[in-house]
């Protein structure tokens, strides 16, 4: 649960079942399949990230208490494994990201404080070491990626609403400030990386939602500014973009495209797919499970995945998988 001072995500609404707000969804391309649940407790505010072939999650709040467990996916067995538990503090609204060889997590809230420590975790060996604490102030709900073995985290809330960008070298242990985001401050907001180059979009800043779509070049440090994901144009390409913005959503990239998926302005099931090549979204098939926020997601090869989150006071624990280029068959699950 994304605990913040300016918004509470604190409704006493039971869970929406109903996932398919999307009458439309037959006509929509891209299919969602259930596999096997995730094996640790349900729950919100979780990390998700890929190393190679294998998906990670850990940390993240239960409805009672903050957790600090991690566990590994297998794909090829569609199985889980407990693995060594994250050493820090355990906390929800932290970040990860993973390189090609090694996992990391930073940042995030223990109930009190506002963390900024960052710990690396090597799954040869599945072992975690205590790194350099993250360059900038403590803070929660902020976007953390990784772009060329480099990790980069920004944006979200220290006390107040944040821009700052830093980037983390793992071969030298050590952080470096970036160009801060263009536009506004956020917390809350979705990331995912496109050949070689970031993106942010969505979060909310004072109370609005954030309809800006920064592009993060790390090679010349420079934003690029490309269309917003709203109806503000006179053409007609954006005239669906209405549940592009929000908070809460999960983000992941595969071949080359862009993925938005559940959380919005309440627990949500839309999925946005955005080409860079063009700069435009294309809604697609939305998501299966129950409507939920906080979850998180990650790609390995062709397909995305997403797992745990919350509805109201119910928390999730089940996993899907995203297959963006096949045709949407209802799930009978």
């Amino acid at each position: 649960m994304k605990i913040c001072a300016i918004l509470f995500f604190f409704t006493l609404a039971l869970p929406l079942i109903n996932s398919c707000e999307n009458s439309d969804d037959e006509d929509l391309i891209g299919n969602w399949a259930s596999l096997s649940d995730f094996d640790g407790l349900p729950r919100s505010d979780a990390v998700g990230f890929s190393i190679g072939t294998k998906g990670y999650i850990g940390t993240g709040y239960d409805g009672d208490e903050r957790l600090k467990d991690f566990w590994e996916y297998d794909v090829s067995k569609n199985s889980w494994t407990q693995k060594a538990d994250f050493p820090g503090v355990a906390r929800n609204s932290a970040v990860g990201f993973g390189t090609d060889t090694k996992g990391y997590i930073g940042t995030g809230f223990d109930g009190k404080n506002k963390l900024k420590d960052f710990w690396e975790f090597d799954p040869a060996n599945n072992k975690w070491t205590q790194k350099a604490d993250f360059g900038g102030s403590g803070r929660y709900a902020a976007v953390g990626m990784a772009i060329y073995n480099k990790g980069y985290i920004g944006t979200g809330y220290d006390g107040s609403y944040l821009k700052d960008f830093w980037e983390y070298d793992p071969e030298t242990d050590s952080w470096t400030q970036k160009t801060s985001i263009g536009g506004s401050k956020r917390q809350d907001a979705a990331c995912f990386v496109i050949d070689g180059k970031g993106y942010i979009v969505t979060g909310i800043d004072n109370g609005t939602y954030e309809t800006d779509l920064w592009e993060y070049d790390p090679t010349e440090d420079i934003w690029n500014k490309k269309r917003a994901i709203s109806n503000i144009s006179d053409e007609n390409y954006d005239d669906k973009y209405t549940t592009i913005v929000g908070i809460y959503k999960v983000g992941f990239s595969i071949n080359g495209k862009g993925y938005l998926a559940t959380g919005g302005q309440t627990a949500g099931v839309n999925v946005w797919e955005y080409d860079p090549s063009d700069d435009l979204w294309i809604e697609r098939t939305s998501f299966e499970g129950s409507s939920r926020a906080d979850a998180v997601g990650f790609a390995i090869g062709n397909l995305g995945y997403l797992t745990t989150g919350k509805s109201g006071s119910y928390y999730f624990d089940d996993l899907w998988s995203f297959d963006p280029e096949a045709v949407y068959v209802k799930n009978d699950k």
